[in-house]
């Protein structure tokens, strides 16, 4: 009889230790998801913030047209490369990446060329887009982070034992890191001075 009641006890844990692991796998699923719709967000934020900065330069650099014209492109793809935060893939994530380091990159290139007119530099419109931007960029970077970081604790989860066994029983999948390209030439930060 006691051997009976052992059994069932052993039975008992181990069916509530799958239901913890399982519900795990769920919740770092769902937080990765949320993390990037947060990406998301911040980055349409970005793409609307940068047709509005743009025009201010525009008045003040009409020679500058290809510059302009490299930012408007670069906009044009990332705004293009849309990811469903419920069906991410790797080959999404790596094709919103690339996007997102030429548009850095574009945008580098266009302060960089604002940075030759005195007169737009002390435009308060200007200013504030460019204060507007910058913000932008840290969450985008913020927003980055939380969904590495999620990225990373499901990814253990689901390599470590015995939660990987639970996690391949129930079809769980690694999700893929969002790492923008690093060009050296295209990210290196613009010095802005006034």
């Amino acid at each position: 009889m006691n051997g009976m009641w052992i059994l069932i006890v052993a039975i008992v844990v181990i069916i509530g230790y799958v239901i913890g692991i399982y519900n795990k796998f769920v919740r770092l699923t769902q937080r990765a998801k949320e993390a990037w719709a947060d990406i998301d967000v911040q980055l349409k934020r970005r793409y609307d913030l940068i047709p509005n900065l743009i025009e201010t330069v525009k008045g003040y650099a009409a020679h500058e047209r290809e510059t302009l014209d490299a930012v408007t492109q670069a906009r044009a793809n990332a705004t293009s490369t849309h990811i469903d935060a419920g069906n991410v893939t790797p080959e999404q994530i790596t094709a919103m990446a690339g996007a997102e380091s030429a548009l850095t990159g574009a945008l580098s290139r266009l302060l960089a060329v604002a940075e030759n007119y005195p007169d737009l530099k002390a435009n308060t419109n200007f200013l504030e887009l460019q204060r507007e931007l910058s913000d932008t960029e840290n969450k985008i970077q913020a927003a980055r982070r939380f969904y590495n970081t999620n990225v990373r604790d499901l990814n253990i989860l689901l390599e470590s034992f015995p939660s990987n066994i639970i996690g391949n029983m129930f079809n769980f999948k690694a999700e893929e890191y969002f790492e923008l390209e690093e060009n050296s030439e295209e990210r290196e930060p613009v010095k802005v001075q006034f």
